[in-house]
């Protein structure tokens, strides 16, 4: 006898219409084996992979001796990036150092480039703003945070189009943009997956945009599976942990993850590693199907179309574009992140321009 949990989430007409999806994740999903191991087709690249780390080095070294100018904003800015391509945890993050200022006394605002935004000019991001305007992740932080967020490839600009407009402001944390060497930066935090920094090549070569050897202030490592933390200085855990599940078409209904247990899941995500998500739903207990969609997918079809599936569970990045559904079977799970107090010390510290210990 079949069980609910056991049954095929994805019919084959649904796995037809899946196809291109599928492939893409597949795709991405080879090229970061790739990246992962010092294998044929990264040492085949590796000769490209030294121009790209050429251009890296002569575009640091320009802002560095002022062939380039950095502008320096009135406020202190915090930069959380990272060094390699592909998601790491960056919005929860910064989601959670907004938290964290605020609750020290700061009235922070976010920068941020703003993935795939059509916009003619530096904006705020309204919580209300449609996400292929502004970019599905500055809107996930407007929502969860109420802190100003405004969306413009150039940091500078958008910056001082901030301030103007928020004028109590008093810090600055920038989404991304680590090598975004024209706005200064008082804080550099790079945030790090379980892949690290994958085989150590540059691109195209390996993951990685600037060697591991680059300065930073601090390393933020999300690993679902509690693997051992890299040797590094200034180095700690992001934890994240995934909260009760909301109803896309009834944001106001909620349910605990343990709800699902027994049922039919399927869980989707388009975002840079959907296999952590899919490990931390795992972890909670839940046994799932898994659907890894491309990063930053854009939902313009419904790749949930005759799935027979009693829930489907995505992220709220992704949920951000899927708010007009009236599917009463997709739930959005949030994943809240915990800062290690040390490193809000640090960041504190450094705002203040003291010696960190």
């Amino acid at each position: 006898m079949t069980t609910p949990s056991s049954r095929p989430v994805l019919a084959a007409g649904v796995r037809s219409r899946a196809l291109v999806p599928r492939l893409s994740g597949s795709l991405v999903h080879w090229v970061s084996g790739q990246w992962q191991r010092r294998g044929l087709v990264a040492w085949l690249l590796w000769p490209l992979s030294w121009l790209f780390a050429a251009m890296a080095a002569w575009r640091r070294l320009s802002f560095r001796r002022g062939w380039k100018s950095s502008t320096r904003l009135p406020v202190p800015v915090i930069v959380v990036g990272n060094l390699t391509v592909g998601g790491t945890g960056k919005t929860p993050t910064v989601i959670a150092l907004v938290g964290a200022l605020r609750a020290l006394g700061y009235t922070p605002g976010v920068l941020s480039r703003g993935y795939g935004a059509t916009l003619p000019r530096p904006t705020e991001v309204s919580p209300t703003a449609r996400p292929d305007a502004v970019g599905d992740e500055p809107l996930l932080i407007a929502r969860r945070t109420g802190a100003p967020v405004w969306v413009w490839p150039s940091r500078v600009e958008g910056g001082r189009a901030l301030l103007a407009a928020h004028p109590a402001c008093d810090v600055i944390v920038c989404d991304d943009g680590l090598q975004h060497y024209a706005l200064a930066r008082d804080v550099e935090i790079a945030v790090f997956d379980h892949r690290l920094g994958g085989n150590g090549f540059l691109l195209p070569a390996g993951p990685l945009r600037e060697p591991l050897s680059r300065r930073r202030d601090a390393n933020l490592i999300n690993d679902p599976y509690g693997r051992t933390l890299p040797d590094w200085p200034d180095t700690w855990r992001l934890t994240l942990t995934l909260g009760d599940a909301w109803c896309v078409s009834q944001p106001t209904l909620t349910r605990a993850l343990p709800h699902f247990s027994g049922k039919r899941v399927l869980a989707a995500a388009g975002i840079g590693a959907p296999e952590r998500f899919f490990a931390a739903l795992r972890g909670a207990g839940l046994q799932i199907e898994t659907l890894a969609l491309p990063d930053h997918y854009d939902f313009a079809t419904n790749p949930f179309d005759g799935v027979a599936a009693d829930a489907i569970l995505i992220t709220e990045k992704d949920a951000v574009k899927c708010v007009t559904w009236s599917d009463p079977r997709v739930w959005a799970v949030p994943a809240e992140a915990a800062l290690d107090a040390r490193l809000v010390s640090l960041v504190v510290e450094k705002l203040r321009g003291q010696p960190t210990v």
